[in-house]
């Protein structure tokens, strides 16, 4: 468009120059001379218009470089994020599997302080229990009452006049609650699950009203998780929840038994359960990681706050 100005532009000039020279009254030199100069000013202009061309097309060219150049940088950009984001996923599910481990470790832990708790109050009464034997049969000795010489053959009476030997039964007795329970803690840290079933089971057998009934009944339930037994890790946790309404271990089982709904695909009663630990439980373990996992799964934390 601007060449074609130009050039109608020195077209008329030169119009001009020739009119001007028919008409007026300048010599025939001078009019060449004004035709040279405009012919000159003509090419000069069209040199002009060619340079300006030149160093646009320049200047595109280094536009499409740097805008190609660009774009590779934000492809590369977007790869090493992807790659970052997979990296910083594969973090957390590990962390999450290992505070999980972490969890179980330091719960039992506290099961086995509790358990030195309740044997050394048990070796307390086991205590007095002598002390009172010793000082009953001081005094059966000072009343006269028969007894047994070291290697004689006779047998001491008790007050009853019955013989002191009783018989046993033949399978004898179970082990101690004490024992039955330390051992499932330790055959259950150790990886020796169906051992420590078989002694967390006993231990529910024969002492279930003791004050650690509710804890031998959830590491069962730890027990079916570990085995990935996801329905019966549900069974176990549930006895936990209804069975053992004032055990400390409720939060845990609650938690625990979400996480087992959630590997059965059972989602809705999952988050359910997830959703009641925070709930119930506020400012405990249980309930930060309920809570974390909730917002990992994208869900809201509280039913009320989904609508």
């Amino acid at each position: 468009m601007r060449t074609r100005t130009i050039l109608a532009f020195a077209g008329t000039m030169f119009v001009s120059a020739v009119a001007g020279s028919l008409v007026g009254p300048k010599p025939a030199l001078a009019v060449a001379r004004e035709i040279i100069e405009l012919q000159r000013d003509v090419t000069s202009l069209l040199q002009g218009q060619k340079d300006i061309q030149q160093q646009m097309t320049q200047d595109h060219t280094v536009q499409k470089t740097l805008i190609e150049q660009s774009s590779d940088t934000v492809n590369k950009l977007n790869s090493t994020m992807a790659s970052l984001q997979k990296s910083v996923q594969d973090v957390q599910a590990n962390s999450g599997t290992r505070l999980d481990t972490m969890s179980t470790q330091v719960q039992g832990l506290s099961d086995n302080l509790e358990e030195i708790k309740s044997r050394i109050g048990k070796l307390n009464q086991q205590l007095v229990d002598i002390q009172n034997s010793v000082q009953s049969i001081d005094a059966r000795l000072a009343g006269g009452a028969p007894t047994t010489v070291p290697g004689g053959s006779a047998p001491v009476q008790s007050p009853s006049g019955v013989g002191g030997s009783a018989a046993m039964s033949p399978a004898g007795p179970p082990p101690s609650a004490d024992t039955l329970y330390s051992n499932g803690l330790r055959d259950l840290t150790s990886g020796k699950y169906d051992l420590a079933h078989s002694e967390f089971s006993d231990y529910l057998k024969y002492y279930g009203d003791t004050d650690l009934a509710s804890n031998a009944q959830y590491w069962l339930g730890e027990i079916a998780f570990a085995q990935k037994d996801y329905n019966g890790a549900v069974q176990q946790y549930d006895k936990v929840i209804n069975e053992y309404p004032r055990s400390f271990k409720l939060a845990s089982a609650r938690y625990k038994k979400g996480m087992a709904l959630l590997e059965l695909g059972q989602k809705n009663a999952g988050v359910r359960e997830l959703r009641e630990v925070v709930k119930r439980y506020p400012g405990t373990e249980e309930e930060r990681r309920a809570r974390a996992k909730l917002k990992d799964m994208g869900m809201a934390v509280t039913a009320s706050a989904a609508h």
